[in-house]
């Protein structure tokens, strides 16, 4: 016997269900860190830092991660918000049903929900880092990981939203890696030249 609406909708009540044990748990250590890192995510701002901090420790090959990582930033940000999150159309979780604790709430983002731009861009940035600078990429995917965590801990986010954000965007600047590195080397190359 099947269950009513199929796969997909057991899917889509699983998700309902951790998103709700999640939002209803009693984390109070946890609330303020989850909300102070979802904040730092918004519009790329923590990758932005952590590229500055990878140019400014990393050498030459740490300005090339934080360009790689950037530019798989770019990449999938324009992914996400323009082509995809306009076709799936799924609305946020409503805090009325799931009340979330005052301590770990950020605003609630007017776009839909489904994929999660903050975790699409945080494992992009990781993973087109990461290529460059192996020795950089397990510390980023684990700040990418926790930042994705971070939006279904604040309540703006379902489980799948993120999980699927974070597999767009370790695969989009997976399959863009070597174009995105032409690009650098590029830019690198003409502007070691007219520096010399």
């Amino acid at each position: 016997m099947t269950a009513e609406g199929g796969p997909l909708a057991e899917l889509g009540r699983l998700d309902g269900e951790v998103y709700a044990a999640v939002v209803r748990s009693d984390t109070p250590g946890l609330d303020g860190a989850m909300r102070r890192l979802s904040q730092a995510a918004n519009y790329s701002k923590l990758s932005m830092a952590s590229a500055a901090i990878l140019a400014v420790v990393g050498g030459h090959r740490g300005r090339r991660a934080a360009a790689s990582g950037l530019a798989a930033v770019g990449l999938t940000s324009g992914l996400v918000n323009v082509a995809l999150k306009p076709v799936w159309r799924r609305g946020r979780p409503a805090r009325h049903e799931h009340p979330v604790v005052a301590a770990r709430q950020v605003r609630m983002p007017a776009s839909t929900s489904f994929p999660s731009g903050h975790s699409a861009s945080a494992f992009a940035f990781a993973v087109g880092a990461g290529r460059v600078l192996p020795a950089a990429g397990v510390p980023l995917r684990a700040l990418a990981a926790a930042v994705a965590y971070s939006r279904v801990h604040t309540g703006v986010h379902y489980p799948g939203d993120v999980i699927a954000g974070s597999l767009i965007g370790a695969v989009t600047a997976d399959l863009s890696a070597d174009r995105i590195d032409r690009l650098v080397n590029h830019i690198w190359t003409k502007r070691s030249s007219r520096s010399s």
